[in-house]
């Protein structure tokens, strides 16, 4: 009887690139960048680092960092200036802030920048118009450490209307539902600006989107690779006096409804090309049933451009399904290399 070769983790692993392969058998040979201070450094403490990015919050962001300066005195709170033409950067700094610079204009431009120039264990991530409540911080903080979590989310309940207006409480729900439906119920306010995450998906988050966007893309990340997820439900209050929205309802929902379709296409491209398959399906069953019944009574195709049409349409819908089996298994691939990058990058 031949002897079976056992495999070692090493030689399961050699399709990967080295560094890659070197961080899953424990040996990260990467020169270690330098890291900024994010608090006392005791040896079982989590470093924390708290990211605003600011785009003209004069008014709000003197208080929202201190605030969070309050609530978590661990942490290191960074401030990213957008562009901003008032003194956002000047009174962020006063209040004690990291202050730097992002001239990409748009919110996801400043959440890439944020999340590759910063290291620590655990990022809080929130809006710099001092909507949030930040002594729901360390809560979030501790529920994401305590349960090994990589992603807590804030799900806004406003006593206020005026803070929580209805027009975007319904693009919200409508967007959210759509996420859920295609991705699993993990989080209820996918707009939400208030989060906490790990290192893990802070560093395997690919961060495509330019403008708020980018919320999306934080929910469908971790639902798309089954990340532990949590959420929380936290106050949402009003804008202070001076502070203004620069959330347009109609063009950034029709942005939001733009990524979530792309990236549904992206990563469940099975249910995207199977739904289009079965629309071109219906129309051309609602054409052919009656070129087909009147046949079945006459034997003669009386609407033979119809006939053809109908016809066309189901090779359509065909096209869609086969192109949609294809892409589900390049997909399938990919989802198994974020997952593996996902896992080489260390736990707090």
């Amino acid at each position: 009887m031949s002897e079976v070769m056992e495999l070692s983790p090493v030689q399961l692993t050699n399709f990967l690139p080295v560094p890659m392969r070197d961080r899953l058998n424990g040996m990260d040979r990467r020169p270690r960048k330098a890291v900024e201070w994010y608090g006392k450094g005791e040896a079982n403490q989590h470093s924390v680092a708290v990211l605003i990015p600011c785009y003209n919050e004069e008014a709000a962001i003197g208080k929202v960092v201190t605030d969070f300066y309050a609530a978590m005195p661990d942490a290191t709170v960074f401030v990213y200036d957008n562009n901003s033409t008032d003194r956002t950067m000047e009174v962020a700094r006063a209040s004690g802030a990291v202050v730097r610079m992002e001239p990409l204009q748009g919110k996801g431009h400043v959440v890439r920048r944020m999340f590759a120039d910063i290291d620590a264990d655990v990022y809080v991530l929130v809006d710099g118009d001092d909507t949030y409540d930040a002594n729901v911080a360390p809560r979030m903080t501790q529920l994401l450490v305590d349960q090994q979590l990589d992603m807590v989310t804030v799900a806004r309940d406003s006593p206020e209307p005026a803070a929580y207006r209805l027009g975007h409480k319904l693009g919200n729900a409508v967007l959210t539902g759509m996420v859920r439906f295609v991705f699993g119920n993990g989080i209820s306010d996918l707009l939400s600006g208030y989060r906490v995450f790990s290192r893990r998906f802070v560093k395997s988050f690919p961060a495509l989107a330019g403008g708020f966007e980018t919320e999306t893309e934080f929910t469908v990340h971790a639902l798309a690779l089954n990340m532990p997820v949590a959420e929380v439900r936290a106050p949402y209050r009003s804008r202070p006096i001076g502070s203004q929205s620069k959330l347009n309802t109609f063009r950034d929902g029709l942005h939001i409804l733009r990524e979530i379709v792309t990236l549904i296409e992206h990563e469940r491209p099975l249910t995207f090309f199977a739904l289009a398959a079965a629309f071109w399906l219906s129309i051309a069953l609602g054409f052919g049933l009656p070129v087909i019944i009147a046949f079945l009574h006459t034997g003669l195709v009386e609407r033979l451009p119809t006939a053809v049409l109908s016809a066309s349409l189901v090779l359509l819908a065909s096209f869609s399904l086969g192109i949609g089996l294809i892409l589900e298994s390049v997909t399938r691939g990919r989802t198994e290399f974020k997952r593996l990058a996902y896992l080489a990058i260390r736990a707090p």
